[in-house]
């Protein structure tokens, strides 16, 4: 065992220790689990010997604070725990320095340790955060302009739809020129086919108003031989 006197200078840092672990709790950060199943309390040193008594040979002079180690056996009666360090040393220490959690000071640095690993994540998720709203204006962006080509060509389509509309109709309207062009010619046709019968008609009574005369002219000459010639004496 240490001297009386060193173990009351301990205890400042005990103290100091025990705020820390205190902070730690209030912060609410927890430490994660280590493969151990004891600690050495936030003791300066602890002596490691042979046997369950402090009359046994010295091992180790002092393990530090916080050290790790499996408890392989427990002598209450003594007072002393079998335990093995995570070096693979074996030995007995008194029972009251140890503790089932890390010291103050580990879990502080394990809290340290977990916050800066925590601001890391976080920066990464904000730079994530900051890509993706970057990535958003840029969609946003372009699903504005999509939305501009969008009206624009159904505008265009509005306008292609009204000019096939006219299209429509104007095609009705040709065909039915084309219908009323086609009676015309009909008509057109049979109008002509009646001007030339009439034309052929006149012309045949003509030819016989010009052979009537001819044959009146005829009868009036033979009718002016026929009678009988008077004497110029008479």
């Amino acid at each position: 065992m240490r001297p009386k006197q060193f173990r009351d200078h301990s205890y400042p840092l005990v103290y100091g220790f025990l705020k820390i672990s205190m902070f730690a709790c209030l912060v609410g950060v927890a430490a994660p689990s280590l493969a151990v199943d004891a600690y050495i309390s936030d003791e300066l040193t602890v002596p490691l010997r042979s046997g369950p008594s402090n009359q046994h040979r010295i091992l180790h002079q002092g393990l530090p604070s916080g050290t790790g180690m499996d408890v392989l056996g427990v002598d209450e009666e003594a007072g002393f725990t079998q335990i093995r360090t995570t070096r693979g040393t074996e030995g007995w220490v008194r029972s009251q320095y140890l503790v089932t959690q890390p010291i103050a000071k580990v879990r502080l640095a394990n809290a340290q340790a977990e916050l800066r690993r925590v601001n890391q994540q976080l920066a990464r998720i904000r730079q994530q955060n900051d890509t993706l709203t970057q990535n958003n204006q840029s969609q946003a962006s372009r699903n504005k302009q999509d939305s501009s080509r969008i009206a624009a060509l159904e505008k265009e389509l509005d306008d292609i739809r009204r000019i096939s509309a006219n299209a429509i109709e104007m095609n009705k309207d040709n065909q039915q020129l084309r219908e009323t062009n086609a009676r015309l010619r009909d008509e057109l046709d049979d109008v002509a086919e009646a001007r030339n019968r009439l034309e052929d008609n006149a012309e045949n009574q003509a030819i016989l108003i010009g052979a009537g005369l001819i044959l009146l002219g005829l009868l009036v000459g033979v009718i002016i031989k026929a009678r009988p010639q008077r004497s110029a004496w008479n």
